[in-house]
């Protein structure tokens, strides 16, 4: 009887055990304006680390931290990013728009089979695309599509500058269905063929940040 009071008491203290609430972790994810690359994020890393919050993972437009911030050190936060000229979102419209606007990067820059742009962005962020493109248009006054075509302009600029690619070899990387679509689009976008831009001395390219 002894022995089976202990055997018993044994099983009610390890399901005691494994009935203890998980401890959760605390902490909140922050939406920021302008990051366009890797620079930005190690900027914006300091910039967090300065203020005293324990990082636990950045992205382009997003930081994960281990802390909820009071009202104060987000007052003091922003204020710190704005200097360097990002911007802290709070309103849930900008902070949508700001992520279309990193999925519209993403989609442009990836190396993997490029999905159409609207089936990639409902559902990268789980919403109807014709809801996002209107927000998008309010907010930022341009379509989502005349965005991606500078984005994508942009980053062909960057290859034409910096890589040994051929004028195909860019357009299919980019997803166009041929070199001439491409040829065509970067000359309504520039003025120019590739071709020719590759040959200027200057080459004139916006800062991601002003698209």
């Amino acid at each position: 009887m002894y022995v089976l009071s202990i055997i018993m008491y044994n099983i009610f203290k390890r399901k005691s055990l494994t009935l203890q609430p998980k401890k959760r972790d605390i902490g909140m994810k922050l939406l920021i304006k302008n990051m366009v690359c890797g620079r930005c994020i190690t900027a914006v890393k300091e910039i967090l680390v300065a203020e005293g919050v324990t990082v636990k993972g950045i992205t382009l437009g997003e930081a994960e931290i281990d802390e909820t911030l009071s009202p104060e050190q987000r007052v003091s936060l922003a204020r710190r990013l704005q200097e360097e000229g990002f911007e802290l979102l709070d309103d849930p419209r900008s902070q949508l728009v700001e992520q279309i606007r990193i999925a519209v990067l993403e989609w442009v820059r990836t190396n993997n089979e490029r999905p159409k742009l609207s089936d990639y962005l409902s559902r990268y962020l789980n919403k109807d695309y014709s809801t996002l493109s209107k927000l998008f248009s309010e907010v930022r006054g341009i379509t989502i599509e005349r965005f991606s075509i500078l984005h994508r302009i942009e980053y062909a600029k960057e290859l034409l500058c910096y890589s040994q690619l051929s004028t195909s070899e860019i357009a299919y990387k980019l997803g166009y269905s041929s070199q001439a679509h491409f040829s065509s689009q970067f000359k309504q976008v520039t003025g120019m063929t590739p071709k020719a831009f590759r040959l200027q001395r200057e080459h004139n390219r916006r800062p991601l940040d002003e698209l």
